[in-house]
């Protein structure tokens, strides 16, 4: 039977997929964050905006959603799918080389924040066993704004990742221990939180070794019938019943989750797994993201906004200060302390059902829940903002570091300088080092310069686009300069700037295509190399080779074509000019050597 063109179903489908493939993108263009586009739209279309209208303008109903309860189970399973996919990235070798940040750093975090903020609280007349509710509650912090923004890979996703785990984990500890504090309890708060940490211990070890058996042949015989829906269905079946195992367990759905994504990412099939869930984890979790803006009301934030102001910077300044001390104690660099410190700064999400079982359990007016509420949603909307000012700030505490490291720096004669330390400037330091050739790189990137400096690289923190920069890399003294940044507006501003204060130093830039390397060649590039062209031709040169053709043809071949089409780059650049160098280059001797081998 049809459904009414009247019903709930009709009307919050038109507003979420509105939300998703109209206004998102609109937001875009004005480069306003997703997370912020879809709380926006939630405070729009929600009670207390346009639904607040639907009795006098009643064609707003198929605009807006009236009951935000309707829709809070899609909001659930959007977090739930998120947790899924983090699981998919990860693997249990990785998450048990992290239990010592996951179990030290993470408990450390929650607990220390939640003593700060509850002493705070305890200060200004709440009970002790109500500041110790609310702090822990306050203390929680994001998984599905935070992650989504950082990933789980850079050094400042590790530390979150880490961090947000133990809070995961804790969820239930924390619902269980309110609950031995309420005012009527009994022993048995304790032993339900006794049973609970050994019912989900046993309920996570069936799963590990059901998963491990099971899943390989559930996916297998999945991808004999080669129908993605097929696929679809094992992969929902699966985050389903794990999640229903560790909640029937007593422990948090979003923990069955991340077990499943885990349990998957072992197996041969989880990028197929991961690339079919993605575009469903997005809308999910752009439901709760809506569902956080239809809980604020603008009316009740303008009659308390001086309140509501002073807990929100009160929260925020408490957790980013705990959360970057106990950082720069672990060793972390000060501007990932910094970065991560904000980011992870405001409530989470969970921090609602917290402060939802401190009512219950009496050790809170349901008054005071009701203002954390409202501090909570507005926490989780200003999250992106605390994001960008983070990663702003870490910017200038790596560029006032990162100036100090120019300064001493060694300076060798003859070294390379590399500009850029992505793929490609981390290939071009690869076969430097291999052939002892010094060089420096040269990135504005906090988590790029961690993650090199980890591995051995010789780089610094550095804009090229600041001034005096140029002058710091004494490129007087250089051999070369290597441009790798993909910004290609940016790079021939920067070739145009050092060959007018260097004419005779070779300068060497990553180009787009044919017409922006004709560009760098204007700009006064020594060479620039345009990425479609060289991928075409060593395409080329495999499939010469491949055939049976003699390698000394293919490589003459290669290098007269790779000439050729130079000539026509600098043809279209209008220029012949070729900057003196010490030496000649590869390109153009080896043509003469590879024909005189091939005769």
């Amino acid at each position: 039977m049809p459904l009414p063109i009247q019903s709930d179903a009709f009307s919050d489908s038109l507003v979420i997929l509105g939300a998703a493939g109209l206004i998102i993108p609109a937001f875009a263009r004005f480069r306003v964050n997703p997370v912020i586009g879809f709380i926006l739209v939630g405070l729009l279309v929600g009670p207390s905006g346009l639904g607040s209208l639907v009795d006098r303008v009643p064609w707003l109903y198929h605009f807006t959603i009236t009951d935000k309860h309707s829709i809070e189970p899609f909001a659930e399973f959007g977090i739930v799918l998120l947790l899924f996919s983090i699981g998919l990235e990860l693997s249990f070798k990785r998450l048990w080389s992290m239990r010592g940040a996951v179990f030290g750093l993470g408990a450390a975090e929650l607990v220390l924040s939640g003593l700060v903020i509850g002493l705070a609280l305890h200060l200004l007349g709440q009970s002790w066993a109500g500041a110790i509710g609310l702090g822990l509650a306050l203390a929680l912090s994001s998984t599905a704004l935070v992650l989504p923004m950082v990933g789980t890979t850079s050094g400042v996703g590790r530390a979150a990742f880490a961090m947000l785990l133990f809070e995961d984990l804790a969820l239930v500890p924390i619902i269980f221990g309110l609950g031995a504090l309420a005012p009527t309890a009994t022993d048995e708060g304790w032993e339900g939180l006794l049973s609970t940490v050994m019912l989900g211990g046993l309920t996570v070890v069936g799963l590990m070794v059901l998963g491990r058996f099971l899943l390989p042949r559930l996916f297998a015989q999945a991808a004999r019938t080669k129908s993605p829906e097929l696929f679809l269905s094992a992969s929902l079946l699966v985050v389903i019943l794990s999640s229903i195992a560790t909640t029937a367990a007593g422990l948090s759905p979003i923990v069955g989750a991340l077990l499943a994504g885990l349990l998957i990412a072992e197996t041969d099939y989880h990028t197929e797994v991961e690339v079919i869930m993605a575009p469903f984890k997005g809308l999910a979790l752009g439901v709760f993201l809506i569902t956080i803006g239809m809980s604020l009301d603008v009316r009740v934030i303008l009659a308390n906004w001086q309140a509501l102001v002073l807990a929100v910077a009160g929260v925020v300044a408490a957790k980013a200060v705990v959360t970057a001390g106990l950082l720069r104690l672990s060793g972390a660099d000060r501007g990932i302390a910094t970065q991560t410190g904000l980011l992870m700064a405001s409530p989470s999400e969970t921090t609602l059902i917290v402060l939802a079982a401190a009512a219950q359990a009496k050790l809170i007016m349901p008054s005071t829940a009701a203002f954390w509420q409202i501090v909570t949603a507005i926490g989780l909307t200003i999250t992106p903002l605390l994001a960008r000012i983070g990663r702003d700030i870490a910017s200038r505490v790596e560029r006032r570091e990162g100036k100090d490291a120019l300064d001493t720096i060694e300076t060798k004669p003859g070294r390379t300088v590399i500009i850029g330390f992505g793929r490609v400037g981390r290939l071009v330091a690869q076969m430097l080092d291999a052939h002892k050739r010094p060089y420096v790189a040269l990135d504005a990137d906090i988590d790029t310069i961690a993650h090199a400096r980890r591995r051995g690289y010789n780089i610094v923190f550095g804009d090229i686009t600041r001034p005096g920069m140029i002058d710091k890399l004494d490129l007087a003294n250089a051999s070369a300069l290597v441009l790798t940044m993909d910004e290609p507006v940016q790079i021939v501003r920067t070739v145009a700037r050092v060959r007018a204060a260097f004419p005779d130093l070779a300068i060497i830039a990553r180009a787009r295509d044919p017409n922006h390397a004709a560009e760098l060649y204007r700009a006064g590039a020594t060479d620039a190399v345009p990425e479609t062209l060289e991928s075409s031709l060593q395409l080329s040169e495999a499939v010469l080779v491949d055939l049976g053709v003699a390698m000394g043809p293919v490589i003459a071949s290669i290098h007269e074509k790779r000439a050729e089409l130079r000539a026509k780059i600098m043809e279209m650049a209008q220029t012949t000019r070729v900057p003196p160098l010490r030496g000649r280059r590869l390109r153009d001797a080896a043509p003469d050597k590879a024909s005189s081998e091939a005769g």
